[in-house]
């Protein structure tokens, strides 16, 4: 009997290698990190522990009882690396390698957290005992924290690298097109900006020669007050009208920027090869194409047009200022330095907490990935609680993160604005001094005034754009974490044209890894055009990662696949596929009409065409039964239809682009027999002068097979037709008849009288 393990809170372990642990503690020694390996050093899957406590390095190897223990001390180190999904931790003394461990990259925080505890425990030496229960921990892995932070070096150091500002340059790419306009823009943005800086300059001699004067008893002369007041309202209608065309232009070229930059990472996604979907989840990726680039879209349409006129504002006020009293304008200038250490600080917390937030906020809309395709199976076994508290959870999270930030953000804003105030009373200060000893007239101050509001508004508007340019930058990252990857499926740079196929398929010395662990090895294999090749063995045997590496869905490790006497890695990935039709166990329907999903691979074929295609699948006559025939909407994933009317409809859609090379994984295997016979039907209609590879567990669904190909651990142990390899009774006999006999014991059990002649092994001349 198989026993779970588990560490509690304290570190304390359960189970009974939990009794075995706490029997080899001394009396003052504490667990302080546990790693649960699952591989043993052969890669296969068993289970066992490496545990740091206050005094040594303690392991259970996996599989086993028996415990290991390593004293700490400054010569042994650990090293932690992964490859290709397995995770491996060695222990290192100056001369040797001591230990290795296993371990599937679910463990990894676990890992990291053990070699932090190791390192920090090495770090202390004798004094690592003392009791640490008054140290603060991370509330994410309840690891003490360092003194002086709140950051978790365990928890940092699963996370990726920082983003860098920076980042936001490489969006040129995006921008180049649109250059001309971008310069237009930014010819506007410095004219209106001019033209705002007008209204305080005028405002020094209606001050000085007007309203002055009139208080000391001359005359207005109103053509005058006429003339500064058409200055004024001029400017400001400059202003708006530069300002508009400003906006209006580089909004529309940021929506296409943004469009450009969506569309550019989905069709790089597309072009990625299958083993960067099966690291990622649907949620993570819908988030970044989605949200991610809106956020980026938002920025370049709004925050980042104010953060060059803010630029712009600042130096043509500095050098107005500067133009009317020198010393004025360098008390102005006080709270600046001031402002700009408090940017610099602020800036790196807020991209820490940006990168954290688009993490956790993938996690809420992972749960809704999850949930709701699968939300039959949600409630079939009545969990509607439990996704709701795993929404709830991921939300609280989301809202706790959000919150750390705003502590921060609420703090920085008030001060900035607090610090500008300071200036302005200064310059109050300084300006009414320079007045009383007649450096300086009364308008001179007013316009300064003026200008010094528009300075620091500019300055508090700059330090709010920090907050965007963070989160846009984060969004950036994440957006270029795709575009960086390179398919592990690449096109060839000289393709070979695919004309037309004949359909021979020559495998040498295939091997194939997935990381460090061997799929396939040294697989020899050749099928000629036109013929039927049955893939049999059992689950594990490297049935369906063969015909994935026969449909390019990954590349070969070793050895080659020749289609027609060319290495299928010559073909551009597009041209070669649309010669391979695919038909898997569970169909993949999209949202749309019967007639939309059965022309898929053919999106320009006719009405008729697709009937035909139908019809030779056998699913014509259903269809024509549905409300609106051919133009019926199925649901998502092809909900309101039975597994065999999908099936069908996958095999018409195979049967419509007429492929050379035929593909069938497992097609039957989920539909009752009533319905395997229609399919049955539409398959030997399929597979006609087509070469074909077929899965099948229920080895009868292979009778029309030329050749029979028997795997057992990635390779091929027996090759032949049926009545061949059931005289010879091998590999393949064995499975038959464990088949014949679970048949025969299931039928028993039901109560229907099977013909024993179809499976009992004095026939092993029968057909299967």
């Amino acid at each position: 009997m198989q026993h779970h393990h588990s560490v509690d809170a304290s570190g304390v372990f359960s189970g009974p290698v939990g009794i075995d642990l706490r029997a080899m503690l001394a009396s003052k020694e504490n667990v302080l990190a546990a790693l649960q390996v699952d591989l043993s050093v052969a890669l296969q899957f068993a289970a066992g522990w490496v545990v740091v406590t206050s005094e040594r390095l303690l392991a259970c190897e996996p599989g086993t009882t028996v415990w290991r223990s390593w004293p700490l001390g400054s010569a042994l180190a650990l090293r932690l690396q992964d490859h290709g999904g397995i995770g491996s931790l060695e222990l290192h003394d100056p001369s040797a390698r001591l230990a290795l461990w296993r371990f599937t990259l679910a463990h990894h925080a676990q890992a990291l957290r053990l070699v932090q505890r190791f390192e920090q425990q090495n770090a202390r030496g004798e004094g690592g005992a003392e009791d640490e229960a008054d140290e603060p921990a991370c509330p994410t892995c309840h690891t003490p924290l360092p003194p002086d932070t709140d950051e978790c070096p365990a928890c940092a150091r699963a996370q990726p690298p920082q983003t860098s500002t920076w980042v936001l340059l490489r969006l040129w790419r995006f921008a180049r097109p649109y250059r001309k306009q971008l310069a237009a823009g930014f010819c506007l943005t410095l004219a209106s900006t001019a033209a705002t800086l007008v209204p305080p300059y005028l405002t020094i001699p209606l001050m000085d020669d007007i309203l002055i004067p009139f208080q000391n008893g001359q005359k207005i002369e109103p053509s005058l007050v006429l003339l500064y007041l058409s200055g004024l309202l001029a400017s400001a209608l400059a202003a708006w009208g530069l300002s508009w065309a400003r906006t209006y232009i580089l909004a529309l070229v940021s929506e296409r920027i943004g469009a450009d930059l969506r569309t550019t990472t989905y069709e790089h996604l597309l072009r990625l090869s299958l083993d960067y979907f099966g690291g990622k989840r649907t949620g993570d990726l819908m988030a970044r194409i989605g949200s991610e680039t809106d956020r980026i879209n938002v920025f370049l349409s709004l925050h980042a047009l104010d953060f060059v006129t803010d630029v712009l504002m600042i130096c043509m006020t500095a050098a107005i200022l500067f133009s009317i009293n020198p010393w004025l304008a360098l008390v102005t200038l006080v709270p600046l330095p001031f402002i700009g250490w408090m940017i610099h600080t602020v800036r790196d917390r807020l991209r820490t907490g940006f990168e954290k937030i688009d993490r956790v906020w993938s996690e809420v809309t992972n749960v809704l990935a999850d949930t709701i395709p699968g939300i039959r199976v949600v409630k079939a076994f009545a969990q509607e609680k439990r996704e709701a508290q795993r929404f709830r959870d991921a939300n609280q999270h989301n809202l706790e993160v959000n919150d750390k930030l705003n502590k921060t953000w609420s703090l920085f804003t008030p001060t900035v604005s607090l610090l500008t105030e300071i200036g302005l009373l200064v310059v109050w200060g300084f300006g009414i001094w320079l007045v009383s000893r007649n450096q300086i007239t009364v308008g001179v101050l007013t316009a300064f005034i003026a200008y010094i509001g528009r300075f620091y508004s500019r300055l508090d508007s700059m330090s709010r754009i920090v907050s965007v340019t963070q989160k846009a930058a984060a969004g950036a990252k994440r957006i270029f974490d795709i575009l960086d990857h390179v398919s592990n499926v690449p096109d060839p740079a000289q393709p070979v044209k695919v004309d037309k196929v004949q359909g021979a398929i020559s495998m040498q010395g295939v091997g194939f890894r997935y990381g460090s662990r061997s799929v396939i090895k040294g697989l020899q294999l050749d099928i000629r055009p036109g013929e039927m090749i049955g893939l049999v063995g059992h689950s594990g045997s490297g049935k369906s990662t063969l015909v994935n590496l026969i449909s390019r869905f990954y590349d070969v490790s070793d050895g080659s696949i020749q289609v027609d006497g060319i290495d299928i890695r010559r073909f551009a990935v597009a041209d070669y596929r649309r010669h391979i039709g695919l038909v898997l166990q569970e169909p993949f329907l999209f949202f749309g009409t019967i007639a939309e999903n059965i022309a898929y691979g053919k999106p320009e074929a006719t009405r008729e065409e697709i009937v035909a295609a139908a019809r030779a699948a056998h699913a014509h006559e259903f269809i024509l039964r549905l409300p609106h025939g051919y133009d019926s909407l199925v649901g998502e994933r092809g909900q309101g239809l039975s597994g065999g009317e999908r099936q069908r409809i996958s095999i018409a859609r195979a049967l419509l682009i007429d492929p050379r090379i035929l593909i069938l994984d497992e097609a039957t295997s989920a539909v009752d027999t009533e319905t395997e016979k229609e399919i049955q039907k539409a398959l030997d209609n399929l597979v006609q002068g087509r070469t074909t590879i077929a899965i099948a567990h229920r080895l009868s669904t292979l009778r029309k097979a030329d050749r029979l190909v028997v795997m057992d651990r990635g390779e091929v142990v027996e090759v032949g037709p049926h009545d061949e390899l059931m005289e010879k009774q091998g590999a393949y006999w064995r499975l038959y008849e464990a088949q014949a006999r679970r048949a025969e014991e299931d039928a028993q059990a039901a109560g229907v009288i099977i013909d024993s002649g179809l499976l009992h092994p004095a026939h092993p001349a029968g057909n299967p």
